[in-house]
Order: structure tokens, then C-alpha cells, then sequence
């Protein structure tokens, strides 16, 4: 889920710029925008909860997974703070 999560939150931003383009800022922010924020918090808990349990585990292999996650979630954050969306 950790993994999975940013990287549909990705396509949809994807999806959403291709179609209508870079939005301009407005008051409200929108549906995606919401969701985007909620997606954040439970990124950060899964991601916790993850190294909590299995780095004490399996050191190596909780390690690479570990930075998958975080990678697949920068892969989202970075769009989203170079367009200010």
C-alpha cells in the first residue's frame, strides 16, 4: 500500500495536467487537493508503522523497501511543490 498509494496519486496528477493543464490558484483547492493532504498523513503512518516493525526484522531487506516507499512518495511530493499546485 505504501508503494502503491503515491504512485496512483501520480497517474491521477498526470491524468489531471494533461487534461486541463496547471491550474491557477484559487480559494478552495478542490477534491484532489484534500484527498493529496490526507494521502500525505497516512503515507507517513504507513511508512512508521513499516520500519517500526520489520527494520528490527530484517535490517537489509526492510531498508530497500523503506526507500521505495519514500522514493515513490517524493516522486509525487516534487511535482506538486516545483508547480505549486
Amino acid at each position: 500500500m505504501p508503494i502503491a498509494m503515491p504512485l496512483t496519486f501520480l497517474v491521477i496528477m498526470l491524468i489531471r495536467l494533461a487534461k486541463f493543464g496547471v491550474p491557477a490558484p484559487e480559494a478552495d483547492e478542490g477534491i484532489l487537493a484534500h484527498l493529496f493532504q490526507i494521502w500525505i498523513v497516512l503515507e507517513v503512518l504507513m511508512v512508521l508503522y513499516f520500519a517500526i516493525k520489520w527494520i528490527p526484522q530484517m535490517p537489509k531487506q526492510a531498508l530497500f523497501i523503506l526507500t521505495l516507499q519514500i522514493a515513490a512518495a517524493l516522486s509525487v511530493l516534487v511535482p506538486v511543490f516545483l508547480l505549486k499546485l
